[in-house]
């Protein structure tokens, strides 16, 4: 029977310009993207890139906080598949992410309201609460 380890989860916020750097380290320390999201929050995009190790059972989650118009790279050169994540951010919720290796140009899911999570569709939202 394998041993169970039970590590502590490390959440790491970062500036978006060590983005590449950390996944690098992490992908050279055995770690694999695990997932990847957005949310739109305090009128700012918070990413998360999880990355876990499946021998010790280690996650390290990469936490950035970015305005809306600011520029992410890509990880697809270090992480091809997050190539399915970032374009899910572009698309769902308008993250500039530059450099996507196979970039589906906002075509990825069959939408039709443009970026519905971002923060024209948020601000409309919270518009109809008042409202109501």
């Amino acid at each position: 029977m394998a041993e169970v380890i039970h590590p502590e989860e490390q959440l790491l916020e970062i500036d978006v310009d060590q983005l590449l750097t950390k996944a690098m380290e992490l992908k050279k320390a055995g770690f694999r993207l695990s997932q990847a999201c957005a949310a739109y929050v305090n009128e700012k995009f918070e990413l998360s890139y999880s990355f876990a190790d499946d021998k010790t059972y280690q996650y390290t989650t990469l936490r950035v906080v970015i305005d809306t118009d600011t520029e992410v790279p890509s990880i697809t050169d270090i992480v091809p598949p997050a190539v399915f994540y970032e374009n899910e951010m572009k698309e769902l919720f308008g993250v500039k992410i530059k450099m996507i290796n196979l970039d589906y140009e906002n075509r990825f899911y069959r939408i039709e309201t443009e970026t519905p999570f971002g923060p024209k569709e948020a601000a409309a939202s919270e518009e109809k609460k008042e409202e109501a």
